[in-house]
């Protein structure tokens, strides 16, 4: 039975953007909710703002079937312009009329509504936005199902080192959670990914080596949280006889990453408080495309954690680097304003071993910032020379 999270931090956002003069654009991975949650805020201006005049067009509504021309569309919101009131226009799937662009930018041109749209990937990844709209735009990212959002949909199960495990296996893509069978949620998934590579990237940017994008982004799933580069991945393409050039390789990430299926971070000298251009770690948008797709294939928790710990950042506005610091690496440098937090993160730091490891890179960080281990301890947060010890479910449920 399908049931229904309230997703308020994104909410809580879109009300805040009410009366800007921004065009609003709601991105993200597929299947991750950005539909529901416009359909979710269109409910709330109707039921709280009197003075507003709501143009809904849902193009996946054999109702707005006519309104699939540029011009068409644009003579529709004006004919159901209401002067005197606050005129919001939503536009759901907005890929599916053609040449959308148009009538968008004339439309915000006008300076007479305030716009909403979602789309498919294929036609609002991240870089083509620019290109698209030529007025002022401000970009939604919409992640999947933070861990909090999965506790709260199985609110009536299991204890949280359970519900944490379940969930590296399963991920955030709630629509998966409507099949209790294994296979069926694995074969969702599955089609989630295959949209993604075959239509969204394949189709749009014509890429002819499908193979190669494909052998890519199971390499790349295969080693979330580990350093790499273009050139290393080809070596290893190369080795196991996947023939892949680095120029390639660098073009198939950033497609990967444009569709939101991936997320890079750069490195930052902790010492030199420098960016580096060199190496990055890759972080894939939910782990449960990776269960689906590699099964518990080389399954590494502490790079899964990691992994989860990266994505709550990006949703919490966080810009995410790895660290450097002499020979050592800090997992996350997260910035945000003034704000600048270091952490490491752990699978088991009950080996006294592990836990020297994970605390001494932390340890050699001379400046005032806040300093966090986050390990699956079990445990109530306590501190360790200064360095907050806090337990991962407990750090992804505050």
């Amino acid at each position: 039975m399908k049931k229904y999270i309230e997703r308020t931090q994104y909410l809580d956002r879109l009300k805040g953007l009410i009366g800007t003069p921004d065009i609003k654009i709601i991105t993200g991975i597929r299947r991750c909710g950005k539909s529901e949650l416009m359909h979710a805020f269109v409910s709330y201006i109707e039921n709280n703002i009197k003075m507003a005049n709501v143009i809904l067009v849902d193009f996946f509504n054999l109702e707005y079937e006519e309104l699939k021309n540029y011009k068409v569309l644009y003579d529709y919101v004006e004919k159901n312009y209401v002067e005197d009131k606050i005129n919001m226009v939503f536009i759901d799937e907005v890929q599916l009329c053609e040449n959308f662009e148009l009538a968008v930018n004339s439309l915000h041109n006008s300076k007479k509504y305030d716009i909403y749209i979602t789309g498919s990937n294929a036609f609002l990844l991240s870089s083509d936005l620019t290109t698209l709209f030529t007025g002022r735009f401000l970009e939604i990212p919409v992640y999947p199902f933070s861990f909090k959002e999965f506790s709260l949909y199985y609110s009536d199960a299991k204890s949280k080192k359970n519900m944490l495990d379940d969930y590296v296996l399963k991920g955030g893509l709630a629509g998966s959670y409507e099949y209790t069978n294994e296979t069926d949620r694995k074969a969702y998934l599955k089609d989630v990914y295959s949209t993604i590579i075959r239509r969204d990237l394949i189709k749009k940017y014509q890429i002819t080596d499908v193979d190669s994008l494909e052998h890519l982004a199971e390499f790349m799933m295969d080693n979330i949280s580990n350093i790499t580069s273009p050139n290393n991945i080809s070596n290893v393409l190369n080795i196991n006889k996947m023939p892949a050039n680095h120029v390639t390789i660098g073009k198939y990430i950033k497609c990967l990453c444009a569709a939101f299926l991936f997320y890079g971070t750069k490195r930052f000298d902790v010492k030199g408080k420098k960016y580096l251009e060199t190496s990055e770690k890759y972080y894939l948008a939910d782990l449960g495309i990776r269960g689906a797709v590699l099964g518990r294939r080389n399954i590494d928790y502490g790079r899964c954690y990691e992994n989860i710990v990266a994505m709550e950042l990006l949703r919490r506005g966080y810009e995410i680097y790895v660290g450097k610091l002499y020979r050592k690496e800090i997992d996350f440098v997260a910035m945000k304003g003034d704000e600048k937090i270091y952490i490491q993160v752990s699978d088991n730091i009950t080996v006294e071993e592990t836990f020297k490891r994970e605390i001494d890179s932390l340890l050699q960080i001379r400046d005032a910032y806040p300093k966090i281990l986050i390990a699956n301890t079990g445990h109530p947060e306590y501190q360790y020379e200064g360095i907050k010890i806090v337990d991962l479910s407990d750090w992804l449920l505050s």
